[in-house]
């Protein structure tokens, strides 16, 4: 089994959230490659969700697909360091549950 010392993280948050996500980041060293520091790519995605009874702080009416631009965050962690990093992700995020995934990265830099 290969050693996977790098991952990559997506999380989709409000554009609004970016700065503080960056800054978050930053703190943890997640993106740090090389010589360089805060690398990270993002894109405008649509996010729908539909809201049950009971949940918050999800906007529109219970029970009716919604929907809302947000983006999609890609960065590099160390693997060491996933749980530091989803903790400093976990504390700037709005969303009550967000949605964090963490890809294990084989053979980086070729």
């Amino acid at each position: 089994m290969p050693d996977f010392i790098y991952c990559k993280m997506e999380i989709f948050i409000p554009e609004s959230h970016l700065p503080a996500l960056q800054a978050a980041l930053q703190s943890v060293d997640a993106g740090h490659i090389g010589q360089y520091d805060s690398c990270l790519s993002y894109s405008q995605v649509t996010g729908c969700w539909r809201p049950l009874a009971g949940t918050h702080p999800y906007l529109g009416k219970e029970n009716e697909i919604c929907s809302a631009p947000e983006l999609k965050v890609e960065v590099t962690c160390r693997t060491a360091d996933i749980d530091r990093t989803l903790v400093a992700v976990k504390a700037v995020h709005p969303y009550e549950e967000p949605v964090i995934n963490v890809i294990p990265l084989y053979r980086t830099g070729l």
